[in-house]
């Protein structure tokens, strides 16, 4: 078992099984040292964990969980391609949040995400990252996630 491997098995978190994609798209896509991830939604058993716009219907609260989850997800679409125990470092995140009007909370929601990659990954986790307040998300989701992690 790797040091990835070991540190999910401490944690306690499995990996979900890879999103089905909602389109004429894959889960993920490998070019030399990098893997790029689809925008991830908080899909868990084939159907979303919420729908709404963060600041309105979903809690800020709520959707830094949900972000959560679309990282695990992501997670899972790269361990599906190459395996978890490839990856050497986490390189940028971006984050999409489906914001109600006045709603600013991007950055503190996309931690979500940001804060799972740093306890999984250590110093490794550390990424590049943008958090984006959008009026829509496919499905009526509240946040979507998308990774680039370089991979041995």
């Amino acid at each position: 078992m790797s040091a990835v491997s070991a540190k999910l098995a401490e944690l306690g978190i499995e990996l979900p099984a890879v999103v089905a994609p909602l389109a004429a798209y894959v889960p993920a896509v490998r070019t030399g040292n990098l893997v790029y991830t689809a925008g991830q939604l908080p899909i868990s058993d084939g159907a979303l964990l919420a729908t709404g716009k963060v600041g309105a219907e979903v809690t800020a609260e709520q959707a830094k969980d949900l972000a959560r989850h679309c990282g695990l997800n992501a997670l899972a679409a790269v361990h599906a391609l190459v395996g978890i125990d490839a990856v050497v470092k986490v390189v940028k995140v971006v984050g999409f949040v489906a914001s109600a009007p006045g709603f600013d909370g991007q950055p503190g929601v996309i931690n979500g995400a940001s804060e799972l990659f740093g306890e999984i990954f250590g110093e490794a986790g550390a990424h590049a990252r943008s958090a984006v307040g959008v009026s829509e998300l496919p499905r009526n989701a509240p946040v979507e996630v998308e990774v680039i992690v370089e991979v041995a």
